[in-house]
């Protein structure tokens, strides 16, 4: 259960104001079908998140535990000062080809390559050792987070600061990064 709270919460708390839930709002304000873009965002996140947390769990079985530790240690930092800093999207005017579904697939799945959500499941898994846990928990926060974005848009980004939220986020990964230093130094 700790894979699936602990995955959810940094993942969901990380995701606000980043990249993919401003894509999540201007897919849903542009095709206005918010079930087509939330199917969408699941099928990527499922797909893109069971790749990283493949990775992981495959790592933390051919790396030494005290190594592993302090990689994540490092690893968990370094997301932390990467949250702090705001992402932004670079939106094209062009019409989809593609419908509601397909793009939003599309969209998310490359959106989400080699992105911190994406690291950070790689991370989680290697911590945590569960593929399944882990990319069920992240995709829980990667649907709770970019929900927010597809069904109530302006109402929540109108009450809550980003800046907040980033800085809410850094302080999970820093709370994950010295958990894992305690860990690789006893």
């Amino acid at each position: 259960m700790e894979a699936i709270l602990s995955s959810f919460a940094l993942v969901a708390v990380s995701e606000m104001g980043d990249k993919t839930q401003l894509l999540a709002f201007s897919l849903a304000s542009r095709f206005r079908k918010p079930w087509h873009v939330m199917a969408g965002i699941l099928v990527a996140t499922l797909a893109n998140h069971a790749l990283a947390s493949s990775l992981g769990a495959w790592l933390s079985s051919h790396v030494p535990e005290r190594v592993m530790a302090g990689v994540l240690a490092v690893t968990f930092f370094a997301f932390g000062l990467w949250t702090l800093k705001p992402d932004t999207l670079e939106e094209s005017d062009k019409p989809s080809r593609f419908g509601p579904f397909l793009t939003t697939t599309l969209l998310f799945f490359l959106a989400e390559m080699g992105d911190k959500t994406q690291l950070a499941t790689v991370a989680l898994a290697a911590r945590f050792q569960s593929m399944v846990l882990v990319t069920f928990g992240t995709t829980l926060g990667m649907m709770a987070s970019d929900g927010l974005a597809v069904w109530l848009g302006e109402k929540v980004s109108g009450r809550v600061q980003a800046r907040w939220v980033r800085v809410t986020a850094a302080c999970l990964f820093f709370i994950f990064g010295g958990l894992s230093a305690w860990r690789a130094l006893h």
